[in-house]
């Protein structure tokens, strides 16, 4: 393929297609999910997964991998969120020769009090590896901390988004660019072109993406 566009459009299914197929994203709008947080959902997302496929974990990293080599002046260092973005930021920084690092959620309890693992210096151009991208807070927290330690966070790289508009609005506020190898829509499409799902489920599935929480408490959730 010659059209960029087409590669990327061609990219995104790829990946649904294999969140499906493995069950790194399942969809069950008639029987929800319950989230961690007590939310019922009609979506369930759990990327590790893809490290147990070696073909899917290298299309995610050659897909990262190229989204960051796309980038102007590039990046200095990949790091990768705890823990989900781990692997895959040690895939990308490996294939760039570039250094990683990982950012802790919070501070580690002991020895330094490191919040990030590794090194990033002052003024280094930082690429944050996520695997899921839901409200964008745990992700925007970490280029965060990438910004306390005097570095600029260029993007945030996830694999899949539910694609909410509070998580759009919150990276949009941050000024930090968000890129995903797939997204909710696409996945969507697959799903709906391989006969996985009807049309009045995928009316449900849109529904729960515009309005989660009130969709949840419909269905008894918090």
């Amino acid at each position: 393929m010659d059209n960029p566009t087409s590669e990327i459009q061609h990219l995104k299914s790829k990946i649904a297609q294999d969140l499906l197929r493995i069950g790194a994203v399942a969809l069950r709008p008639n029987d929800p999910f319950t989230w961690a947080s007590r939310r019922r959902s009609p979506v369930y997302c759990d990327n590790r997964l893809t490290l147990g496929y070696p073909d899917i974990r290298t299309r995610i990293a050659d897909g990262f991998t190229a989204h960051v080599a796309a980038m102007g002046r590039g990046a200095d260092v990949i790091a990768g969120t705890a823990t989900a973005g781990i692997p895959h930021a040690a895939l990308v920084a490996d294939r760039l020769g570039l250094p990683m690092a990982y950012v802790r959620a919070k501070p580690k309890a002991h020895g330094k009090e490191n919040l990030i693992e590794g090194r990033i210096a002052p003024g280094q151009r930082v690429v944050v590896i996520e695997d899921l991208i839901s409200t964008g807070g745990s992700s925007l927290a970490a280029a965060a901390a990438v910004r306390a330690a005097g570095a600029d966070p260029v993007a945030v790289l996830a694999i899949f988004t539910y694609g909410f508009d509070e998580a759009q609005v919150a990276f949009d506020d941050a000024g930090i660019p968000l890129v995903t190898l797939t997204d909710f829509e696409t996945l969507i499409a697959v799903a709906v072109e391989s006969g996985a799902l009807t049309d009045e489920q995928v009316v449900t599935l849109r529904n729960w993406r515009e309005n989660a929480a009130a969709w949840s408490r419909v269905y008894g959730g918090a």
